[in-house]
């Protein structure tokens, strides 16, 4: 009776992204032939476009508390056990240099393509195999893992690591690919949506806020209730469609159809009492002092609508009046209408169902030698580096667990 050959890779991981790179480099280093496949062009774009070119690659002050999920301890066991620190020591081994912006996020000082470069020089420590462009056709399990149809041909491996990330800004090269996988293999999918995406409404109720295109200015937001309420003090942009900026895309992931946003237009002060003060110790107009708080253009067109003469002296105005003045500002709640969708999200929430992933390894409960990492499962991020250290500490879990299972796989 004859044996069938073994596969020519121990690994093929799907997905030459952050999370596929670093996966592809830790399970090669610890001795596995590993071969890295990925449809696109050009290599790792989403690093090399994020943080205006310069990588948020992520944040020191990331908890489990940072992260989004249908199943939400599931991220706890791989944050634990990689850390940002972990992925500085990295960056600081390969000589790269970086700088904290703003609220624990770490930008690279010059390119992001360092860090692409960072990920290829492990690989290559690895013996890492890389087809790309190369699209993949028919996925199979077979006895001694999975079999790939390929543009370069057929190939086998004992364990496959998806790392397809999510359907953010298809313009580089997202598709469904991971998910569709993931259901061919009994998984069940959290629904996707665009998360980290600014937020439009329609033309009609928007059209007095079109001319504050540009305008920006710190704000408290919040949406949802309880556990799915999300609520922060961050720079909010108006554009033409809706609104955007840091304040909108954290929000955005937490925003269902139909929900109203709260938004407090000057947050940490009493902004009633500011007004009754500035009343009796000030002659300035109402609208200059309004300004004072709000950008020129937004304090104008605040008070039209409010029936509130902007050149009026504050002395002259009535205490009613001030005080519906501080409600609109401070309790403004406003209805989106959609978002700007999957080409200018930053990331998807939703994604292949945690519950059926051990949180240790990555790998399926369902098939043997199965793994998900990074974007492509249901855990989603803040804004500031956070979902970068989600692809670095699943692939790290995953990584790590690869030439365990593998020796398993053996007997």
């Amino acid at each position: 009776m004859s044996v069938a050959p073994p596969p020519p890779f121990d690994v093929i991981v799907l997905g030459a992204g952050a999370a596929g790179l670093f996966c592809a480099g830790i399970a090669g280093q610890r001795g596995l032939k590993v071969l890295l496949i990925d449809h696109a062009e050009k290599l790792a774009e989403k690093i090399r476009i994020s943080g205006g070119g310069r990588c948020n690659f992520t944040n020191r002050d990331t908890t489990p508390a940072q992260f989004l999920s249908a199943n939400p301890d599931f991220c706890r066991s791989a944050l634990a056990r990689y850390t940002p620190a972990d992925f500085i020591a990295l960056v600081q081994q390969h000589g790269i240099g970086f700088h904290e912006k703003h609220k624990g996020q770490l930008f690279c000082d010059n390119s992001a393509e360092q860090i692409i470069q960072l990920l290829l020089t492990e690989c290559q420590a690895g013996g890492v195999q890389r087809w790309q462009p190369c699209a993949v056709g028919a996925v199979r399990a077979i006895d001694a893992g999975f079999e790939l149809t390929t543009d370069s041909g057929s190939v086998r491996a004992a364990q496959l690591v998806v790392a397809t990330g999510g359907l953010s800004i298809p313009k580089i090269g997202a598709t469904d690919f991971g998910h569709r996988l993931a259901r061919q293999f009994g998984h069940k999918i959290v629904e996707p949506r665009p998360a980290l995406v600014p937020l439009t409404f329609d033309a009609a109720d928007w059209a007095p806020f079109v001319p504050l295109a540009g305008a920006s200015l710190a704000v408290d937001i919040a949406t949802g209730s309880g556990r799915h309420k999300g609520r922060f003090v961050e720079d909010l942009l108006f554009t033409h469609r809706g609104l955007s900026g840091p304040a909108v895309l954290q929000i955005s992931s937490y925003w269902r159809p139909g929900e109203a946003l709260s938004l407090n237009l000057l947050p940490g002060q009493d902004t009633a009492a500011w007004l009754r003060e500035a009343k009796l110790n000030s002659r300035r107009q109402l609208g200059n002092v309004l300004a004072t708080a709000l950008p020129q253009r937004l304090a104008e067109a605040w008070l039209a609508p409010l029936d509130l003469d902007a050149s009026r002296p504050m002395p002259e105005l009535r205490d009613k009046d001030l005080q519906r003045l501080a409600n609109s500002l401070t309790h403004w709640q406003i209805t989106p209408s959609g978002t700007e969708g999957w080409r200018k999200a930053e990331v998807t929430a939703g994604g292949v169902d945690t519950r059926e992933l051990d949180s240790r390894t990555m790998a399926s409960k369902r098939q043997r030698g199965l793994h998900f990492i990074g974007e492509v499962v249901d855990v989603t991020g803040w804004l500031g580096g956070y979902n970068f250290q989600w692809a670095w500490a699943s692939a790290s879990a995953c990584g790590q667990a690869l030439a365990a299972e593998a020796a398993a796989l053996a007997v």
